[in-house]
């Protein structure tokens, strides 16, 4: 066990104060000499110009510091929902959290989204609950909602005086009887061994109190509450103290193999490509040479750098358990595995994903192959952009997860590759599926030197299943090494369907094909098989799949009718409402299409009292007339002949 060292986030809904939170815990480490701050875009995190224009994140930014002999590895993540693919990569590489939640606000709908993918990871959690200094702080209302919402396993370690007041003040409860009686109660429902003493009314003493709360809270079972104003570094110094108590260490072994994971890629102007690694056993030094296990190649370390405050240090080596920016990997991705695999390796969790797609344009078309240069970057930096460049076509195509996002890539692209571009109308993003079974054939034999015969027998799949692919036809019509091509090129193949869109949840069967001992070749394979995927398309038609979210809305009592007559026309369907008080809990399913907007209209029919978070669950069905169907980019395969002509590379 590496106990020297703690790797934790900040996470919150946007504007809830954590850049203030981190900012503080850099100046009490004594890693920056004075305050920044976030509306004089300041603050050592926020330090693109478009966040310090916006005062918000959209990067998550790593920092390191030390505090009372504890390495602590730091990452602020960005708090609006559009730009959740940084704070999932965060997810995959923590040992423990900070959520954050202002006392004004309360629970907002990102911060139950946050809540259940640390949830989901049992990852410890601390909240803080910040701003109890501002007019409108209701902290006994926010605690009842993070009960109602969150967790009811939580236990509040400090306490306020003069609320929403500029002399608000702190005190510890630990000296309180009544706090250790009711530590004793919430710990009992957790733990068997407080629990039998409890109940035979054996005395407990405080040292076994803390030892078992220390317990139950690193294994994700009870949550520490702690209060404070980040804008007046008050209950900064006890969040730290929780920090070096609560959140677990990392697991791991130096002297084990290296096993790491690339979890976030950046580009410097000067440094090139930088890989932020997690260690989770062995070690690497400078010039050491790397094995990539998950593209099979090796790299060579040229630099080892940590980022300490508003400075990036030069380290001779980075060890099991720590997370270093690693330089001189030139095909490096996010996601890649050094070294081996491991059993704590991060298993993906996605917050949300990308459901739109949208074109973007070089203002001056001279600088249409620099902005090309600058997507590849960006898409490299957030693989989520899903960035697809038409070359044919001189377009250029990224999947994006809402307007705020892409106005923020819109800056981005100016601040920083001095381009001016704009962005064309999103479009949701549909797939295809088809509606029944049926063959597709190709006899791909002229001109020769070619051949490639085979049929494919297409049926439609299961909901959610992707592509399932299987051959019946023998070695001796098929050789092996063809029938691989095949396999290869299925994929690529369903990219676009004969709406228009990627193709998925059916069933692909070779059934029949032979090849020629002398005139086939591999690549037959490879161009035939489209051709003979999108006949079979043809024959079996295809229908629209469209993104569905599942939503959860409170609100008012006296709008129910309002909002559920919204959620019909929408062609959503609700649950029956749950009534609390005088508000109401409504949880259903939407299409992407029609609820683009609906955050905004809700927001303004409740006037802020409503609140809604959603979850992308899927695609499913829906019929002709709302799907939206699009041109074929480049050349189909159903044209057959400009198709083979560019294969053969005989078509300009």
């Amino acid at each position: 066990m590496v106990k020297k060292i703690r790797n934790i986030a900040v996470l919150a809904h946007v504007d809830a104060g954590k850049t203030t939170v981190t900012e503080n815990f850099l100046y009490t480490s004594g890693s920056i000499k004075s305050l920044g701050s976030v509306d004089k875009g300041t603050s050592q995190t926020d330090f693109l110009p478009v966040e310090k224009e916006r005062g918000i994140s959209i990067k998550s930014s790593n920092f390191s510091f030390t505090y009372k002999d504890i390495l602590i590895n730091l990452i602020d993540t960005p708090g609006h929902v559009d730009f959740s693919a940084e704070v999932e990569r965060t997810l995959n590489i923590i040992d423990g959290a900070i959520l954050i939640i202002s006392a004004v606000e309360g629970v907002q709908a990102h911060t139950e989204t946050i809540w259940n993918a640390l949830h989901e990871k049992k990852i410890p959690t601390i909240i803080f609950i910040n701003k109890v200094d501002r007019i409108g702080a209701d902290i006994e209302n926010t605690i009842l909602e993070i009960k109602r919402e969150l967790s009811d396993n939580i236990v509040e370690l400090n306490k306020v005086e003069n609320e929403g007041q500029n002399n608000v003040q702190l005190g510890l409860r630990w000296n309180d009887p009544q706090f250790v009686e009711e530590l004793t109660e919430i710990i009992a429902n957790t733990n068997e061994e407080i629990l039998e003493k409890y109940i035979a009314n054996k005395p407990i003493l405080i040292e076994e109190l803390n030892k078992h709360l220390n317990k139950t809270v690193q294994e994700g079972n009870l949550f520490p509450v702690l209060f404070g104003s980040a804008k007046f570094s008050l209950g900064i110094d006890d969040l730290l103290e929780s920090i070096v108590r609560f959140l677990p260490g990392p697991k791991g072994k130096e002297n084990l193999p290296l096993s790491a994971y690339v979890y976030k890629i950046e580009f410097d102007k000067k440094a090139g490509k930088l890989a932020f690694v997690r260690f989770y056993n062995g070690l690497i030094k400078n010039r050491d040479i790397i094995r990539n296990y998950s593209q099979g190649i090796d790299e060579k370390v040229t630099f080892i750098k940590k980022t300490y405050g508003n400075k990036t240090k030069d380290i001779p080596q980075a060890i099991a358990g720590d997370i270093a920016i690693i330089q001189g990997f030139a095909n490096v991705k996010a996601g890649d595995i050094l070294g081996n695999s491991c059993e704590e390796m991060p298993k993906e969790t996605s917050l949300k994903s990308p459901l739109l797609t949208v074109r973007i344009e070089a203002n001056n078309e001279k600088d249409y192959p620099a902005l090309a240069e600058a997507m590849q970057i960006l898409s490299y930096e957030d693989p989520t952009l899903n960035f697809n460049w038409l070359k044919e076509e001189r377009e250029l195509h990224l999947q994006i997860m809402g307007w705020m996002q892409m106005e923020v890539l819109e800056k981005v692209i100016e601040d920083r590759f001095k381009i001016m571009a704009k962005f064309k109308e999103p479009t949701v993003i549909y797939k295809e599926t088809p509606a029944t079974k049926g063959e597709g054939f190709v006899r791909y034999w002229m001109p020769k030197p070619c051949w490639a015969i085979m049929k494919f027998l297409i049926e439609p799949g299961e909901r959610g299943s992707g592509v399932v692919y299987k051959s019946k036809v023998g070695v001796n019509d098929i050789h092996q090494k063809y029938q691989n091509e095949v396999e290869r090129t299925i994929k690529p193949a369903l990219k676009q369907g004969i709406k228009g869109w990627e193709v998925t949840d059916l069933k692909i069967t070779l059934v029949e094909g032979e090849d020629h001992e002398m005139h086939s070749h591999p690549g037959d394979f490879v161009v035939a098989t489209p051709m003979g995927i999108m006949n079979g398309l043809v024959n079996t038609g295809t229908k629209f799949l469209e993104p569905i979210i599942s939503f959860k809305i409170s609100s008012p009592e006296n709008l129910l009718g309002a909002i559920t007559s919204d959620i019909n026309k929408m062609r959503g369907s609700f649950e029956s409402p749950e009534i609390n008080g005088n508000r109401f809990v409504i949880q259903g399913v939407l299409p992407v299409a029609t609820s683009l907007d609906f955050p905004v209209r809700l927001n303004s029919r409740s006037g802020g009292k409503a609140k809604i978070s959603t979850k992308f669950i899927g695609y499913r069905e829906c019929a002709d007339e709302y799907g939206v169907e699009r041109k074929y980019k480049g050349i189909s395969p159903l044209e057959t002949s400009k198709w083979i002509l560019k294969a053969r590379k005989a078509l300009q």
